[in-house]
């Protein structure tokens, strides 16, 4: 799954990418985590918006999102028969801009190992997403989104069995534009990238902590290899060997 993840990019940058008429203020994220306020890009009425939406899907049909459950993550596989994502697929299709996303390496004592990953060109990720708007009782309203994963590619399958769906060029203009492009076609883009496309290197397990959220967190830092846990040897003396 994506659990995490780093948005850089200048507000600047992100419009002259994304075919934004407008900006928005925004500061580097280097450890955004769920049920943060992120920024999101999806079209309304021909035209592409950024908006701050809340990481963990709320459906329109639930009644109280303190007792549902947090959606971070679709699965593309069941996203066209699951009902919190069927119509967002439809008529809810967003991208989440990104410069990075963390994923975890399980090691065999059960630790685990976190990784910064990126597009090889150094270029920023455009997230696959979906939201939904929510409607409180009273009038108030919730934005939300959850991105989409897919199985991983084989260069990132030492790390973990999913990733997200990043798309790229003519991509991002057919997921966006959901007036022309049906739920089952777009749910065709949402496809692992290539070996090769991708890079990545382990990171301090800071990371760990939403509350840390520094540039420190993308750099590089040694993987720490568990010791070696000792056992008994004849005669009830410990041994490594």
């Amino acid at each position: 799954m994506c659990g995490r993840y780093a948005s850089t990019l200048p507000p600047e940058q992100m419009m002259e990418l994304f075919k934004l008429l407008k900006s928005i203020d925004m500061v580097p994220r280097f450890n955004i985590a769920p049920t943060q306020p992120i920024v999101a890009i999806w079209e309304a009425h021909g035209m592409r918006e950024t908006h701050f939406a809340r990481w963990g899907l709320v459906p329109g049909w639930v009644k109280d999102p303190r007792e549902f459950p947090l959606l971070v993550n679709a699965r593309v596989e069941t996203m066209e028969q699951k009902p919190a994502f069927r119509d967002a697929l439809k008529h809810g299709r967003c991208i989440i801009p990104a410069s990075g996303y963390y994923e975890w390496h399980t090691n065999p004592d059960k630790s685990k190992q976190p990784y910064y990953i990126t597009m090889e060109d150094g270029a920023p990720m455009a997230l696959a997403g979906l939201y939904t708007s929510w409607m409180g009782p009273n009038g108030e309203e919730i934005d939300s989104v959850a991105t989409i994963t897919v199985p991983t590619n084989q260069q990132l399958s030492e790390i973990h069995h999913r990733m997200p769906a990043i798309l790229r060029g003519e991509e991002i203009d057919d997921w966006l534009n959901v007036r022309d492009v049906r739920a089952g076609t777009a749910a065709q883009m949402a496809l692992p990238l290539e070996d090769g496309a991708l890079k990545f290197h382990p990171v301090s397990t800071r990371v760990n902590s939403a509350r840390d959220d520094d540039p420190g967190l993308i750099e590089p830092a040694e993987v720490v290899k568990p010791e070696p846990k000792a056992r008994k040897a004849a005669g009830g003396q410990m041994s490594l060997f």
